[in-house]
């Protein structure tokens, strides 16, 4: 095999480079990998599909030499440091025209200087974004490539070939300019946070308000995902509640320490959504719920200070399960056009040219947000590409009416019962700001304007106005 040359190559073979590799050997690409762990290099090998022509080795020279030019070969290592490690070591063995890609969850704007600095040396350089853990990078993921167009149709028949399909379609195309993959990336990953808080505070007014087990749990998430709350988040929460523990009686999710952990994508979309600056406040929210979860010891004596209980919410069982569905429904579309609107601002104010009907085609099949109702918000793109929110789509203002009550309802009895659901709030509080004519930020212009002399503007007359507010006539 040592003469064969490679189609693709890979650094990093930890689970996703592994995986991702040998969905391309299925597909009849001929493949090889580097890991610094020589053993993951021999675990790729016997992981392989037999006939396919797969190749793990010890040194990076090892593997760019094998490599058909250009050459094409992605990253799959942890964010930072050790990416530009890795390009360090790669650019002496590279040539002109040799492709580089980085497949990990890379800041964006690390993306985009890396991206310059390759372009100086002849090396084409790319951020992708990759979705669908482990299963889907084995059988099928999202991919969302961004950057040099030259590149991507040198690489273009192998990711069409490795991605998900829905209805024969790949779910992989061109995503814009510049950093453009792993932004929607990132934005991709915010939408996550968004729709796990919003689905973890429902499970908390189920298990706790109203006292159901883990199979009635199950049984109950398992319906949602036969109808329109359909998707894979809620398809493997369902699951989640039949896993017992293998080191106990329990089941699983009753021996989990209710402490998230994170690795900063979510944080980067809130952070960079306030640079734009647009409005994502449940991507906010479920961030700041990760970090408040960390503070257990805080939380145990806060709970016995103020007696806190676990309240029962006194409403019927199956009334209450219903408006909470309707909620959850209402409050994950909030997510979904938050997180787009932030993609189509981004588009405009960074050059970035995301095509946002792309971008929605490609999230329905391999990835973690995949969710039927992606179905709907394409058709609204299609019609219009350029709309700015999918609250102004009026398909969309039609579900989230019909909703609206019952969204109202949950956050009454679970205010009143002292839950805490900032997810579901915040995405009431967004859809009651967004649909408001006016909001009573005057009167925070005026404020600003007595103390800092910050100015304002008038609604009868254009210009810019100040007012020496302590001569009060």
């Amino acid at each position: 095999m040592t003469n064969i040359q490679f189609d693709f190559g890979m650094v990093g073979l930890g689970v996703m480079g592994r995986n991702l590799l040998l969905n391309m050997a299925d597909h009849g690409f001929s493949v090889i990998g580097f890991d610094k762990d020589i053993q993951k290099g021999a675990a790729l090998e016997s992981s392989a599909t037999p006939n396919t022509v797969v190749k793990g080795v010890s040194t990076l020279a090892e593997m760019v030499q094998q490599l058909k030019r250009p050459r094409k070969l992605m990253m799959l290592v942890p964010a930072g440091k050790p990416v530009d490690d890795v390009i360090t070591d790669l650019l002496p063995l590279l040539e002109d025209g040799d492709i580089v890609i980085d497949g990990g969850n890379s800041h964006y704007t690390d993306t985009l200087r890396r991206l310059n600095g390759l372009k100086g040396n002849g090396i084409h350089f790319m951020g992708v974004g990759i979705s669908g853990g482990e299963q889907g990078a084995r059988t099928g993921p999202s991919i969302m490539p961004g950057g040099d167009p030259d590149a991507y149709r040198e690489v273009k028949s192998i990711l069409e070939a490795v991605a998900a399909k829905v209805g024969g379609s790949p779910c992989v195309a061109h995503l814009g300019k510049g950093a453009a993959g792993h932004y929607v990336k990132m934005v991709h990953n915010g939408i996550e946070y968004a729709i796990m808080q919003l689905i973890s505070e429902s499970y908390d007014l189920m298990r706790r308000g109203l006292g159901l087990d883990n199979d009635d749990l199950h049984k109950i998430y398992r319906q949602w995902n036969e109808g329109e709350l359909q998707s894979f988040l809620i398809e493997i929460t369902a699951d989640i509640f039949l896993q017992k523990d293998d080191k106990s009686e329990n089941r699983l999710v009753d021996m989990i320490l209710d402490k998230a952990g994170s690795k900063g994508t979510g944080k980067w979309t809130s952070q960079d959504a306030m640079d734009l600056p647009i409005s994502v406040p449940v991507i906010d929210m479920a961030v700041a719920l990760r970090d408040l979860s960390t503070y257990k010891d805080e939380r145990i004596q806060a709970a016995a200070l103020y007696r806190t209980g676990h309240a029962h919410i006194d409403v019927p069982q199956e009334v209450f399960i219903q408006q909470l569905q309707d909620a959850l429904f209402f409050a994950t579309i909030i997510c979904y056009a938050q997180g787009l609107a932030m993609l189509q601002k981004a588009s405009t104010e960074l050059a970035m040219e995301i095509p946002l009907p792309e971008v929605v085609r490609v999230w329905r099949g391999g990835c973690i947000i995949r969710s039927s109702l992606l179905e709907t918000f394409l058709k609204a793109y299609q019609a219009n590409p350029s709309l700015q929110n999918l609250l102004l789509d009026k398909d969309i203002a039609q579900l989230l009416l019909a909703k609206r009550q019952h969204m109202r309802n949950i956050i009454m009895h679970a205010a009143q019962t002292g839950y805490a659901i900032v997810g579901l709030m915040a995405s009431l509080g967004y859809f009651d700001a967004y649909r408001s004519e006016h909001l009573p930020t005057n009167l925070i212009q005026a404020q600003r304007d007595f103390f800092g002399a910050h100015t304002y503007q008038r609604i009868d007359m254009p210009g810019t106005f100040h007012t020496d507010w302590n001569h009060r006539g």
